[in-house]
């Protein structure tokens, strides 16, 4: 067994669970900063020095405050749909090449706790499983609010579940490979976005979508549902679900920096391999402020049209993307044409246009 080959993946796993647990309480910070300056108020700024000591009183003030369990409740359950939600939220970051090899000691590391080579089904498969935590949240809480809030966070992962793997899949054709490095590596001259910008676009929507974010966070629907799912969590059980939402924001955002935006490859990576840390930090920052601002920007949408949106739009348009993608490819290399992004550009964005116009607004 080699001894320094488990210390490296023991080594890695940590500082990846410590970053995503800094991250997490950071980023909390950080939306309520960005918000602040989109909605031209102060925000958090009492706390340390501007502000920046908030997420620890928060964490402080969460770990004292009391915790509540309903009488009838199923306890078991109750306990543990917090944590079924917040683990493959930290597991799925394990395949994310957050940078290039490198050197240390005289040592070839890797950026990335596990580099599998079906790196996109282990992520697929993973996220998969957030759902059943929501769901065991809102069923034994013995709320009528909690249970409906976990059917539609549900249903809502199930439909959107569907566009998001056909966005995987325009990657996966891109880069002909299932593996998040060499998609990465695939980038290295021009990123995916470029090439097919409407099946990005799908992926940030779904991940949207997936992550209960705004405008599709109708599973803890304040008006409707009081707090939906986690209407009966209070102090550290609250605090996880919380967890699992800013968590799967920064994993999300390095997927999809990964899959699209060119991963850790920037100007200098290939002599200063460390750069590719910087971009790739700089690149998650960036989509997550879209995030943020999307949230500032567009109101909740009405439960009937967010089902619409992900059944009768963004899944055939996922589709046709796929398709688009894939003939695009096999025409290019038959030498017929050149450039797969003019082709699956316009025919895309017609489509999209055309679906968005007659099936959601109509």
């Amino acid at each position: 067994m080699d001894h320094a080959l488990l210390l490296e993946w023991t080594l890695k796993s940590l500082i990846l669970l410590l970053v995503l647990l800094g991250g997490f309480a950071y980023l909390t910070l950080y939306e309520r900063k960005a918000l602040a300056r989109i909605q031209v108020r102060i925000g958090p700024n009492r706390a340390g020095p501007w502000g920046i000591l908030q997420p620890v009183a928060d964490g402080i003030k969460l770990i004292f405050k009391e915790e509540f369990t309903p009488a009838s409740a199923d306890k078991l359950l109750f306990f543990l749909a917090p944590l079924i939600t917040v683990v493959p939220a930290l597991v799925i970051a394990a395949v994310v090449p957050w940078g290039p090899p490198v050197e240390i000691f005289g040592r070839r590391v890797t950026l990335q706790v596990a580099d599998l080579n079906v790196g996109v089904l282990y992520v697929m498969a993973i996220a998969s499983i957030s759902v059943y935590g929501i769901v065991l949240a809102g069923w034994a809480s013995n709320n009528k609010y909690a249970m409906l809030g976990g059917m539609r966070s549900s249903a809502q992962m199930i439909s959107y579940e569907l566009a998001l793997g056909l966005a995987f899949v325009t990657a996966i054709l891109l880069a002909d490979s299932m593996q998040l490095s060499e998609i990465v590596a695939a980038q290295r001259n021009v990123w995916f976005v470029v090439l097919q910008p409407v099946g990005a676009a799908i992926f940030l929507i779904a991940t949207l979508a997936e992550v209960n974010r705004a405008p599709f966070d109708m599973p803890e629907a304040e008006q409707e549902l009081t707090a939906g799912y986690h209407t009966e969590y209070s102090g550290m059980k609250f605090a996880l679900f919380f967890m699992a939402e800013y968590d799967k924001m920064i994993v999300v955002s390095a997927l999809a920096a990964s899959l699209f935006f060119g991963g850790y490859w920037g100007p200098g990576v290939e002599r200063f391999p460390w750069l590719g840390l910087v971009y790739m930090a700089i690149k998650v920052i960036i989509l997550l402020f879209g995030m943020i601002w999307v949230r500032a920007t567009l109101p909740r949408i009405r439960y009937d049209r967010l089902m619409s949106l992900g059944w009768k739009v963004l899944f055939p348009l996922a589709l046709a993307v796929a398709f688009i993608t894939a003939l695009g490819i096999l025409l290019e290399q038959l030498w017929l044409v050149p450039l797969l992004s003019l082709l699956s550009a316009f025919l895309t964005s017609l489509l999209v246009t055309r679906a968005l116009w007659r099936k959601v607004y109509a």
